[in-house]
């Protein structure tokens, strides 16, 4: 091993959470390169950052080739790297647009697994920590197609932790709520509005800028990263965030109905 300290690669490191994961876990002693699609930045982080495109083949696997000739190994992998669109009916979005966002969403941590595996399978060991969200597990309403998204990363981790933990390797998925990061401001717009919906974005945007306002810090994620990342026997789903933990009980063992008004009463819409 070229060096001592467990490596972490983590993508979509530029900014928000996967910026706040780094800076932990560099603190807690480990040895942290982060990727963007831009890379690096001089002086701009306190961390190495490698170019990477998760939704480009060769990009993911370029990156990861460059990491393992300088460190020998990784272990831990963060897929943090993902985008939303902007609350809005399911209808207003292009199949085109939900081709790209499950490009990155779900097949970014499909890619980046595939190249990362490899590795970790012959040394017996690793992590691999995909960011989701508590939206994996709960049917909010105008934002089907993140929903979506996420709920497929749940399914793959859960799958994935089953087929690899004999190989030393185990997988958890991380379940924030809003959080305090520039993901809502640089939410895409929906590509094909429709105007009778015009007013209800204006609703739901009011809603949602309103809810950010008691939203957790980006630290608060960090923070159950590096539990699970820790964790003898991690577990497969990691809430984060208070707002997450109460969704996370009501969608376990609140009767239907109960979590279904209560998930309209908080965008303010007619039950």
């Amino acid at each position: 091993m070229k060096n001592l300290k467990p490596v972490v690669l983590i993508t979509g490191a530029s900014s928000g959470i996967g910026e706040a994961i780094a800076n932990k876990l560099m603190a807690e002693g480990y040895k942290v390169y982060g990727t963007s699609r831009r890379g690096a930045t001089s002086g701009q982080h306190r961390f190495p950052m490698l170019e990477l495109d998760v939704t480009d083949d060769a990009s993911v696997a370029t990156a990861v080739e460059k990491l393992l000739a300088r460190e020998g190994r990784i272990d831990v992998l963060v897929n943090n790297a993902g985008f939303g669109i902007a609350p809005a009916v399911a209808e207003e979005s292009s199949i085109e647009q939900a081709k790209a966002l499950f490009d990155t969403n779900f097949l970014g941590v499909v890619r980046m697994t595939h190249a990362v595996v490899p590795q970790m399978r012959r040394q017996g060991s690793g992590r691999i920590i995909n960011m989701s969200s508590i939206l994996g597990v709960v049917p909010m309403p105008y934002v089907a197609l993140y929903v979506a998204s996420k709920h497929a990363v749940e399914g793959y981790s859960e799958s994935l932790d089953h087929e690899l933990r004999t190989q030393g390797i185990r997988v958890s998925a991380i379940e924030p709520a809003y959080t305090k990061t520039k993901f809502e401001a640089n939410n895409i717009e929906p590509d094909t509005k429709r105007g009778e919906y015009e007013s209800l974005r204006k609703h739901l945007a009011q809603v949602v800028g309103e809810a950010m306002k008691n939203a957790d810090e980006p630290s608060v994620v960090a923070d159950v990263v590096l539990t699970a990342i820790r964790a003898e026997k991690p577990k497969r789903r990691y809430t984060a965030g208070k707002a997450a933990a109460q969704l996370q009980f009501m969608r376990r063992f609140a009767p239907t109905g109960l979590l279904d008004s209560g998930i309209r009463k908080s965008l303010q819409l007619d039950a």
